[in-house]
């Protein structure tokens, strides 16, 4: 009995590790969880983003493959127009932004793929090792002419078309050619004129992704530093390091809407707003990029132990508004003003945190704030002079106390 007692505590400690073990677990199976059903919920958000910014354009692919189908059909009497529509999709759908010079780089291909696959098929017949030699060599000439790449691939495919079609198919040559005209020259029309895309919504939904990414990962910074957590400051940093696809969305997008704007005469009216996203893209890339470099110096100045003076996260949640008003502001084509008002906002909260004394990594982030306050404001539509001016304005005349200056600290008498 007295054994069996002894041995009580030893078996109540057990049972208490045992407990706070499986509580533990339970709590990281919880949070793998939470985890696992926020991505799902962000990778659903992202699918149907995506499906949104893909609507106008397979509708516009839908109707040109009808109509180059039609007009190469009925109009130009082909029984079998294949490539018409083939040539309208890859005009709308190859090239975002550069749906013209697409259509001439595509019937140049196919200009140079003819020309090869008839020279060849007349010297050498047709087989496989003959089909071989006509891709090679049209790959080989347009890379020597100093091609494209699109161009390369379609005079490559209308090689490929030709060797192997022309046993069976007459006077292929004409109709493939006339077809890359056909199916271009449809593209071009519905874009311009039959379906012209609205080029600020499409601006609009593209600049979405890159500007929430960068104020999400602010506002994930800014509370590392309050909480002083390095992993949190970390994992924004990974993550905005990662944006170069919104980025070239963004770019995409812009190269779209300003060649909708020039082709299109009912969107003609949107030149002027869209001159604001088109200047925008660059200071917003920067600011992006400063960013990421105050987000890097967040991470080395919580692991070094660092002061963090309270105005310096409020600083960095500044900047995240101010990503999120100019987003706003330019959706609904406003004066971004509040946006440029909570960048200086940044600013000050900036200057106040240097004043009450950060170390050399914090004196860095300080810095970044301002740079990246000035990327916005630029992005604002003002001018780099006007941003730097208000930037030094907000900031003030923040000097730290310098220790050399203040009067030593009388010994205490023996």
């Amino acid at each position: 009995m007295a054994v069996a007692r002894d041995r009580l505590p030893s078996l109540v400690r057990r049972v208490i590790l045992r407990d706070r073990e499986t509580d533990v677990d339970g709590a990281r199976i919880a949070d793998a969880v939470e985890h696992l059903r926020h991505r799902g919920k962000a990778t659903l958000h992202d699918r149907l983003h995506r499906l949104r910014m893909a609507l106008g354009l397979a509708g516009q692919a839908g109707l040109a493959a009808g109509l180059s189908w039609l007009a190469a059909h009925e109009l130009l009497g082909n029984p079998q127009p294949v490539f018409a529509p083939i040539s309208a999709v890859g005009t709308l759908a190859a090239s975002v932004g550069q749906r013209f010079r697409r259509t001439v780089e595509l019937i140049i291909g196919v200009a140079i793929g003819v020309a090869v696959g008839d020279l060849l098929i007349y010297l050498l017949g047709t087989g496989p090792w003959q089909l071989g030699l006509v891709v090679t060599l049209a790959i080989l000439l347009t890379i020597f002419a100093g091609a494209s790449v699109a161009i390369v691939i379609q005079a490559a495919a209308t090689a490929v078309l030709i060797v192997t079609l022309s046993p069976s198919t007459e006077d292929l040559e004409i109709p493939r050619f006339v077809d890359a005209f056909v199916g271009g020259g449809i593209a071009l029309l519905v874009t311009a004129i039959l379906l012209p895309l609205n080029p600020l919504r499409v601006v609009n939904r593209a600049a979405r992704p890159a500007l929430d990414l960068l104020a999400a990962q602010l506002d994930i910074t800014a509370n590392a530093l309050r909480e002083r957590d390095r992993d949190k400051a970390q994992r924004a940093l990974d993550r905005l390091r990662n944006n170069q696809e919104e980025l070239n969305t963004f770019t995409e997008a812009i190269q779209g809407a300003k060649e909708t704007a020039i082709l299109s005469p009912a969107r003609w009216h949107r030149r002027e707003e869209l001159t604001h996203y088109a200047d925008a893209a660059d200071p917003i890339d920067r600011a992006m990029r400063n960013a990421g470099t105050l987000i890097r110096r967040a991470v080395t100045l919580i692991e070094d132990e660092e002061p963090i003076p309270d105005p310096m996260p409020d600083a960095v949640a500044d900047l995240a508004e101010s990503v999120r008003l100019l987003k706003h502001e330019f959706a609904v084509a406003e004066e971004p003003q509040r946006a440029r008002e909570r960048a200086l906002r940044a600013v000050s909260e900036a200057g106040r945190a240097y004043a009450e004394g950060v170390g050399f990594s914090g004196s860095v982030v300080i810095a970044q704030v301002r740079t990246t306050a000035s990327d916005l404001m630029v992005a604002s539509g003002i001018t780099q002079e006007e941003a730097n001016q208000g930037v030094r304005q907000s900031f003030g005349d923040q000097d730290r106390p310098n220790p050399a200056d203040q009067k030593p600290t009388p010994a205490p008498p023996p």
